[in-house]
């Protein structure tokens, strides 16, 4: 007689499994679906509805304030996730959305909502999340088993995307139908179910480890990690500039879809389903496409170019989707393949300080962005856009083409073979 073996063979997905991981996690999903929502419904509102001159500035602008908060607050964010009780915060910062949206919505059905209420909405939302992403990450220890960290890791990660796609193909089909109004409500909707959710949740009290937190005195700066890294950062550098160019396509896809292809928010909803898409499936199979970093980020960035080109040239529907699609897949792809490199290239005790602050950093390009090209939309076509996009991603992608990988590190100093595994890096 055989013992079965589905407990080992067959385990439960982790959501499944850790019920207390899994309430969290799905309020995080409501809360990320929630602010794309708001964004891409709002910039749809503004270009279609609410600006009749200066659409462009007026949608950059919106953008440029959505993603200001997780640039500006990095470092009082950090210091509050090291201070408070993380189901506290969790739990504010969901409830604080959830006052935001209802409070907008309330307005929106009253009277004539002003453009300066919508600016502080998406203000308040995005600052919401900018407390809520990072604490949810560190608190992944209090909820799951030291043996399910990597799992938990990188299930919430593969799963943004789902949240961002969801959010972003309802935004705009919303505003068409119900406004902004209905759009508010219901992410006061989703802020509420995620507070419900988290207060449900007990946490583990955090193992603090042998050393307590002295070893938190003997973190060196970011500019005293990159000083003993110069092949990390010049590929930081190469990407910094890249996002100048590719965090424009938020902006660049409701004015397209205006004054090139005359639609409306179903056309809105099915491009950035295609640039959604294509980051998911390009994060599942990054770790898969063969060649070294730096070679396969280059030659993603070159894809990008021709991907964000060709609709400056060809203003068709299937094609922008498609050409997106293979942008957001250029995207996913980069993301898994250097989040690998770099567990593998910094020390462990740098890793807090680098990653914390290379998000700030990369980050920082996305309201210059959004200004820059929506400012350019009033006074350039948005074909011609398409095509300073195209052309500012060269130059990255042959810096990054050029560089040389350093010496391998002997053993002792790689990344940790479970971090590895469970970004790709071990394969």
């Amino acid at each position: 007689m055989t013992t079965p073996i589905p407990a080992a063979g067959r385990r439960l997905p982790l959501v499944l499994r850790n019920t207390a991981f899994g309430r969290v996690w799905l309020g995080q999903v409501l809360t990320q679906a929630a602010v794309r929502m708001f964004q891409v419904g709002v910039s749809w509102w503004l270009v279609a509805y609410a600006v009749s001159g200066g659409n462009g500035l007026a949608s950059g602008l919106f953008m440029a304030v959505s993603t200001l908060p997780a640039v500006a607050l990095a470092p009082f964010v950090a210091r509050a996730v090291a201070r408070f009780a993380h189901r506290s915060l969790l739990r504010a910062a969901s409830g604080t959305g959830a006052v935001a949206a209802t409070a907008l919505a309330v307005w929106a059905y009253t009277s004539g909502l002003p453009l300066p209420a919508a600016y502080a909405a998406t203000l308040a939302l995005a600052t919401c999340q900018a407390f809520f992403d990072p604490c949810l990450t560190t608190s992944v220890p209090e909820l799951v088993d030291d043996e399910d960290i990597e799992a938990a890791t990188g299930f919430e990660l593969s799963t943004q995307s789902l949240a961002s796609l969801g959010g972003a193909l309802l935004g705009a089909l919303i505003v068409d139908r119900a406004g902004v109004a209905g759009l508010a409500v219901g992410c006061a909707a989703a802020y509420v179910s995620a507070a419900a959710l988290i207060a449900t949740v007990r946490f583990r009290t955090p193992d603090t480890g042998a050393d307590g937190g002295a070893g938190e005195s003997e973190r060196r700066t970011l500019r005293q990690v990159l000083a003993g890294l110069p092949y990390v950062r010049r590929i930081l550098i190469s990407f910094t500039a890249a996002n100048l160019f590719t965090t424009a396509v938020f902006v660049v896809i409701p004015l397209y879809t205006k004054s090139v292809l005359h639609g409306g928010g179903g056309t809105v909803a099915l491009l950035e389903a295609s640039l959604g898409a294509g980051t998911l499936v390009g994060s599942f199979t990054g770790a898969r496409v063969p060649g070294r970093p730096t070679v396969v980020g280059a030659a993603c960035l070159g894809a990008m170019a021709v991907a964000l080109g060709v609709p400056g040239l060809v203003g068709e529907r299937p094609v922008i989707a498609g050409c997106l699609a293979v942008a957001g897949w250029s995207v996913g792809v980069i993301g898994v393949r250097f989040v690998a490199l770099f567990q593998r290239l910094v020390p462990a005790g740098d890793k807090p300080a680098f990653f914390a602050v290379m998000q700030a950093v990369l980050g920082a390009t996305f309201p210059v962005a959004s200004l820059l090209f929506g400012l350019l939309g009033d006074h350039l076509s948005v074909q011609t856009l398409c095509l300073i996009q195209a052309a500012g991603l060269v130059p990255a992608a042959c810096a990054l083409a050029l560089l040389r990988e350093p010496a391998p590190e002997p053993p002792a100093a790689a990344g940790s073979p479970r971090v590895m595994e469970a970004v790709g890096g071990g394969r």
